[in-house]
């Protein structure tokens, strides 16, 4: 296990390392919201899970998509914007979806997963099918309406679902001292949610918490909530390599990489099963790059595809209204 969660931190971090070169060269337009810095949550939880289990992601959400299994070249495509990503360049870096891999939707507007969340588990304790979901939100979302309406309801019905909150402490610019009333876990707590506050740089740490959380789910017990105190090293946005926002002090960075994820797995792992590990990564990101950047862009006659179930399209003339 301990190989296992070292190896997806790894990919995680070397995958969006090598995001941001392509958001540099202009293959990804968008820009992302990278995860590095808080790769132990997505991969600890993720461990915690059956194949089966479903999770509702957020935009800065491409560590929650490899955790869970879904396919890396996929993942770049769809970032990149080609007709072989997980959604067919319909989803971008902000909404992907991968169902085969369990990964139901990422949602761009802020706490709205949550309630999401509640919704297909409640369909799943209906169908007694015995899945676990997972909602992922950062703590910009804690005082969202949606979001305690979500927690209402699970705990109301006692769904099997566990709410995972990534506190980075900024909602983009907004430090969470200045923004959140009370805490995270008080949120939780008032619902007569099981609540825990634990450190999301050790990957071991929150792989404990979520599994205890999913097997309380699994066997019936209801929602759980667990924060996980994180950072992200990065910008909020691949928009700041350029815009140079100046809200956090750079001694503050530097104290949270002394705790780096990587590291603290790197430490738990032999130095030969190491590297072994980063060369098959770096081979495997040299294959997904590849993959990605060759693949082909849309063509803008396929615009109305997929829309709806059905397959119908919008009459011609009415899109170009």
């Amino acid at each position: 296990m301990r190989d296992s969660l070292y190896r997806t931190i790894r990919l995680i971090r070397r995958f969006e390392e090598r995001s941001i070169d392509l958001v540099k060269a202009g293959e990804i337009g968008s820009g992302i919201h990278p995860c590095i810095g808080q790769e132990a949550v997505a991969t600890g939880v993720c461990a915690a899970l059956d194949p089966d289990d479903i999770i509702l992601s957020s935009h800065r959400g491409h560590g929650h998509l490899l955790a869970k299994g879904s396919d890396p070249g996929r993942v770049l495509a769809e970032m990149a914007g080609r007709v072989t990503g997980i959604d067919k360049a319909r989803g971008g870096s902000f909404h992907p979806s991968d169902l085969s891999a369990g990964v139901y939707n990422a949602t761009g507007t802020v706490g709205h997963g949550a309630a999401i969340a509640a919704g297909i588990a409640w369909a799943s304790a209906k169908a007694g099918d015995g899945k676990v979901i997972v909602s992922f939100f950062g703590d910009g979302a804690v005082s969202q309406g949606a979001l305690l309406e979500g927690f209402n309801l699970a705990a109301l019905w006692q769904l099997p679902v566990v709410y995972v909150c990534e506190n980075n402490g900024y909602a983009t610019t907004l430090p969470v001292e200045t923004a959140v009333a009370g805490t995270i876990t008080g949120r939780g707590e008032a619902f007569g949610i099981p609540s825990r506050s634990v450190d999301g740089q050790d990957p071991e740490v929150v792989l404990a918490a979520a599994a205890e959380a999913v097997a309380r789910a699994r066997s019936g017990g209801g929602p759980s909530l667990i924060e996980c105190r994180t950072y992200r090293y990065h910008g909020h946005h691949t928009f700041e390599l350029k815009a140079r926002l100046k809200y956090r002090d750079e001694t503050e960075i530097a104290a949270w990489r002394e705790r780096d994820p990587m590291d603290i797995q790197a430490a738990r792992v032999d130095a030969g099963t190491r590297e072994r590990i980063d060369a098959e990564i770096e081979e495997l990101l040299d294959d997904v790059v590849r993959f990605a950047v060759d693949s082909p862009r849309p063509d803008a006659v396929d615009a109305q595809d997929y829309q709806y179930a059905t397959g119908l399209r919008t009459r011609a003339g009415v899109a170009d209204a």
